[in-house]
């Protein structure tokens, strides 16, 4: 009886084997669900990501050059110097330090030297402004300051801001033009000289500054430069850093000396030095310049500061009359 009621008995089955399953899509490896499989990146998004991250990184690069070139170009045409130990006095000149051009706070953005005209001079009455060049500071011009006096004027010699013991600021044809305009300012309204005997004299880039400032101050006696730079902002231009970067957006001196020297309406005074065969040609700038004018061109086996002492003398005496 037992035995018959054991062998009715239904045992379950097991359901055929159908191989193993994968996980789902929503799966991980171990079945856990929430798991969302990550995307496939293509190999053409890659490449264009890289390729436009190189491109910004590039950009960026040259932008920074470009800062790099403006504020440093300036040392490609000016070359200050800190205040030298020399003075008018080396050359045996009584001589005045003198100090303008005061801030709000009255701090002189300006330093230079005052050189009065010897007692009883024949040309007392004319002052001269010496603007020196782009090198240096006025204590490297102590000889031409001497020659200046040796023609019997005054002399009022100074440093531009960022030269000599002058205020530090960067270098630039604006500041050396205000510069200029801060010389004149001081001789007439604080040692009260008359702006119609004033002289402007300027050698190299200052030669190319006198021309500027004088085509602005018709009322000044003259002008006199001594080799100005034919082509100053090139000095700039021309760098082969310069080609890398928009030079002529980011630097604004000019210096343009064609038509400075088109504009001026005083007395030219222009001083050239020709070379060892004795050969001249009057620079295009002087020709543009319709004012009473006179070149002197400087023989380099002769005495430079006699020449132009004697030159700069004839000169004013024909202002005078």
């Amino acid at each position: 009886m037992s035995r018959k009621k054991i062998q009715n008995q239904i045992v379950p089955q097991k359901p055929a084997a159908r191989g193993k399953a994968g996980p789902r899509a929503d799966q991980d490896a171990s079945g856990n669900a929430g798991y969302v499989k990550p995307p496939v990146v293509s190999g053409r998004w890659l490449l264009a990501a890289l390729s436009a991250t190189i491109a910004a990184a590039a950009i960026c690069c040259w932008l920074a050059l470009c800062l790099l070139f403006w504020q440093g170009s300036w040392q490609l045409l000016y070359h200050p110097t800190a205040g030298g130990a020399r003075t008018p006095a080396s050359a045996g000149l009584a001589f005045r330090r003198v100090a303008f051009a005061t801030t709000d706070i009255g701090i002189p953005r300006l330093k230079g030297w005052w050189i009065p005209a010897a007692p009883g001079a024949a040309r007392a009455r004319f002052t001269v402004i010496y603007l020196h060049g782009q090198d240096g500071n006025m204590g490297d011009t102590v000889d031409v300051l001497a020659r200046l006096h040796g023609a019997d004027v005054n002399v009022l010699a100074f440093d531009y801001r960022g030269y000599g013991d002058s205020q530090n600021a960067r270098p630039s044809e604006a500041h050396w033009r205000q510069d200029a305009e801060w010389a004149i300012e001081y001789l007439v309204g604080t040692r009260h000289i008359d702006s119609g005997s004033i002289v402007l004299d300027g050698a190299g880039l200052g030669a190319n500054l006198a021309l500027e400032v004088g085509a602005e101050h018709p009322e000044l006696a003259g002008v006199v430069v001594d080799s100005p730079l034919q082509d100053a902002a090139g000095t700039i231009f021309n760098d082969a850093r310069a080609q890398m970067v928009p030079a002529r957006l980011l630097v604004r001196d000019r210096y343009d000396l064609d038509a400075a020297a088109a504009a001026l309406r005083v007395p030219l005074l222009w001083f050239e030095h020709a070379d060892a065969t004795g050969a001249t040609k009057d620079p295009e700038a002087y020709t543009r310049d319709t004012a009473r004018k006179m070149i002197v061109w400087l023989n380099p086996a002769g005495d430079k500061y006699k020449q132009t002492e004697d030159a700069l003398g004839r000169w004013l005496d024909g202002l005078r009359g």
